[in-house]
């Protein structure tokens, strides 16, 4: 037997919940849908045919219930890669350690974990209202780089050729190459989505290329980024989270995938605010598809 998690690593709360999410390990289904918006998880839950469990605490917002047969939970995370390392640590300890004794369970439970999200087009391919598949998650974040082992659910390769094509300055941070589940997404995209390379960024703002009063390290930043393609693969958009989710998910055992709706492209420099019901048709195909 192993030793138990020391208190100040596997942090419970007084109700047996773990720490930021609230959740006990009965609230959480095997199946996970996550968002970023605390709002959009009521949205999702708005197709369920029953409710379970609701759970909020900070920005994340916890729903479990059943559609079609399927027990699921909705939660959300918040924005960015920083937020998806609290979620993905405390669900596999939901599901991978007994809390009561701190011990890591015998038999590894493996979770299904589709992330809901919007984005920014980054090709002329993918307009306003595009669904994109990631593939592949570029992370601008460095968080994976943390974790022992990130070499080896990584496309060392892919990091490679996208460090050399960018000029990367290593003031930055090495970018890392996370590979979401492949039978997940030919299961969720199906026919509706574009599969590529995602790039989810460390930040709204300077790292998605934008400039508003402070001026960017490397101004050719996204043009290097649109024009990067390798093995017949195009960087299609930015977001902030699906390299956090693919990476830690392949090191703990789980299969993960992020889909998105573009709702501003950026090479073509528009924008779509009102986009919140238009966002229902994705969240329907993965509900049915999860």
């Amino acid at each position: 037997m192993n030793n138990p998690i020391a208190p100040s690593e596997l942090i419970i709360n007084d109700d047996g919940s773990i720490f930021h999410l609230h959740l006990r390990p009965e609230q959480l289904a095997d199946k996970i849908i996550l968002v970023g918006d605390p709002d959009r998880v009521s949205l999702v839950a708005s197709f369920f045919d029953s409710i379970e469990y609701e759970v909020q605490s900070r920005e994340f917002h916890t729903i479990t219930g059943m559609f079609n047969g399927k027990r699921l939970t909705v939660l959300s995370t918040g924005i960015g890669c920083d937020n998806i390392d609290i979620v993905m640590n405390e669900i596999d300890a939901l599901a991978n350690i007994d809390l009561s004794s701190r011990q890591i369970k015998d038999v590894h439970k493996t979770l299904t974990i589709v992330r809901v999200g919007t984005c920014g087009g980054l090709q002329p391919e993918t307009p306003i209202g595009t669904f994109i598949a990631s593939v592949r998650s570029i992370g601008f974040d460095g968080l994976l780089n943390y974790y022992e082992g990130r070499n080896s659910v990584c496309d060392v390769p892919l990091e490679e050729a996208f460090k050399r094509h960018m000029s990367w300055s290593p003031l930055k941070g090495s970018p890392y190459v996370a590979k979401a589940d492949d039978s997940l997404v030919e299961n969720i995209a199906g026919a509706e989505m574009i599969k590529g390379i995602t790039i989810a960024c460390g930040g709204f703002y300077g790292p998605q290329g934008r400039q508003i009063r402070l001026k960017i390290q490397d101004p050719n930043q996204n043009e290097k980024v649109e024009s990067f393609e390798y093995d017949g693969l195009k960087i299609c958009n930015f977001e902030m989270e699906s390299s956090a989710l693919a990476g830690l998910s392949s090191l703990l055992g789980h299969r993960a995938m992020t889909c998105c709706m573009v709702i501003a492209n950026r090479y073509a420099k528009e924008m779509n605010t009102n986009y919140k019901s238009s966002i229902e048709d994705l969240i329907k195909l993965v509900l049915n598809r999860i």
